[in-house]
């Protein structure tokens, strides 16, 4: 079992901190054990919380007015996880979290990280790397949806989530990749030919 210690230099495995340095992250961090099915966030909520994944897989969706679901993120272990729109913007949440395997994540809140970053400079360092690195990572999956075909974004997708396939429904899989069901298990057919 990880302590609180272990799973500070974790997250954090970039930045070296002094005891004291420790003691404070740690107190702004909270875990949250979460079983498959669970939602850990909903549509309409205020979003104060961003999410570290140390165990699991969540998913972030996003209901159009028609009811059609539309999957956005998958966040496994070293992920981090929230409505962003809404975290950054002090909106509510126009995402919903679900938790599609067990997880163990560790929240911490918008107001807690910007008084860690004015003590720890090198948190705002961490957290800007991340943000530039998943920015560029969705700038790429959204131009990879204009221009690349249905096989293309299956192959991406096994790419950025090469174990997660086995855990996660098909109907999620083909939401995320912007096809059918149906497309998603005659484009596995092709590779699995070829």
């Amino acid at each position: 079992m990880q302590t609180q210690n272990s799973i500070i230099s974790e997250i954090f495995m970039t930045i070296s901190f002094s005891a004291d340095e420790i003691k404070l992250v740690e107190s702004k961090f909270e875990k949250i054990t979460l079983e498959k099915g669970a939602t850990l966030l909903n549509a309409g909520k205020t979003v104060n919380h961003q999410y570290f994944i140390a165990s699991g897989c969540l998913r972030t969706y996003f209901i159009d007015n028609s009811g059609k679901e539309h999957t956005i993120q998958f966040a496994i272990k070293d992920w981090w996880i929230s409505d962003y729109t809404a975290f950054f913007t002090s909106s509510t949440a126009i995402m919903t979290i679900d938790c599609i395997q067990d997880a163990v994540v560790y929240k911490v809140s918008k107001e807690a990280m910007d008084g860690l970053y004015l003590k720890i400079p090198s948190l705002e360092t961490f957290f800007r790397k991340k943000m530039e690195g998943a920015f560029a990572s969705f700038q790429k999956r959204i131009l990879g949806s204009l221009s690349q075909s249905a096989k293309e974004r299956y192959t991406s997708f096994i790419s950025t989530y090469p174990n997660i396939e086995q855990s996660v429904k098909n109907y999620h899989i083909a939401s995320y990749l912007g096809i059918t069901t149906e497309s998603l298990s005659r484009i596995r057919k092709e590779i699995s030919q070829d």
